[in-house]
């Protein structure tokens, strides 16, 4: 299931106009209704299950883009489609800048995990500065649409034809921030599963040694909980990974909170997929 063949043209559109979420909402509603797919679908149910969707957080990710989506009991199979809207749309966006590009993924409520995975690809491909402009820049709707087909072909290719050879990341983080905000890093860079143990620091436990019973209630319990992420990397990826993630917690060699590992596998098997 590749994103260039769940992507419908009829349903893209140029010059989206709309002055509010709600009015670029209801208009995405509007587009999504030319699909089949949505069968006995109203374009109001379509709207309120976007609109409840965005009511949980912005879907604005940042850098302009947008996707909005839903998970529908009526629907059996995935829809995605996209427009641009030139003069941009307030989105509640993370980095506060107007939406100018908006991704919509429709699809099963029982299927999650393709959910997600049609989210990492389109946050991976739209990412991208050069692909971005070139679908944000293109004169016409069929420009735009083959633009998206032509990247989204060549991500599939690319990732069909890879072995990867993969690295084992480690990252330990004591702050709650970070960890929520490394987990939606993740997704964005198609880090389809990870592993995640509840931790502790040793300050937890100090003040059981007798020589150090003069500390107890000083090494508080809350300050040394962690959450410990393991994780399957692309080696070729691995750089990439760890810049965005000092992003999040800043220089790990500076400031405390969070620290990393990166191991060689001599062997793996499995994977560690969200579902």
């Amino acid at each position: 299931m590749e994103l260039y063949q769940l992507t419908e043209k009829k349903c893209c559109k140029l010059g989206l106009k709309g002055r509010t979420k709600e009015e670029v909402l209801r208009k995405l509603a509007e587009l999504a209704h030319k699909s089949g797919k949505l069968k006995t679908l109203s374009q109001d149910d379509v709207f309120e299950a976007l609109q409840k969707r965005e009511e949980q957080g912005s879907t604005a990710f940042g850098g302009e883009i947008a996707i909005p989506h839903a998970r529908l009991d009526e629907m059996d199979e995935f829809l995605v489609f996209f427009a641009v809207a030139p003069k941009g749309v307030e989105f509640d966006s993370l980095d506060k800048k107007k939406v100018k590009l908006i991704f919509v993924i429709l699809g099963p409520s029982s299927a999650v995990n393709e959910h997600l995975q049609i989210l990492a690809a389109i946050s991976r491909i739209a990412g991208i500065p050069a692909i971005r402009n070139e679908i944000l820049k293109a004169p016409t709707e069929t420009a735009m649409y083959e633009a998206f087909i032509r990247h989204s072909r060549a991500a599939a290719a690319e990732q069909s034809g890879k072995a990867q050879k993969m690295k084992l990341l480690i990252l330990n983080l004591y702050l709650e921030d970070f960890f929520y905000n490394v987990l939606e890093f993740f997704i964005e860079e198609g880090i389809e599963g990870a592993t995640i143990i509840e931790s502790f620091g040793m300050g937890q436990f100090i003040s059981n040694i007798p020589l150090f019973a003069d500390f107890i209630g000083f090494m508080k319990a809350d300050r040394n909980r962690s959450r410990t992420i393991m994780a399957l990397v692309p080696e070729d990826k691995i750089n990439q990974v760890l810049e965005g993630i000092e992003g999040i917690t800043g220089d790990m060699e500076k400031k405390q909170g969070a620290m990393v590992m990166v191991l060689d596998l001599a062997f793996h098997k499995g994977n560690m997929k969200m579902m």
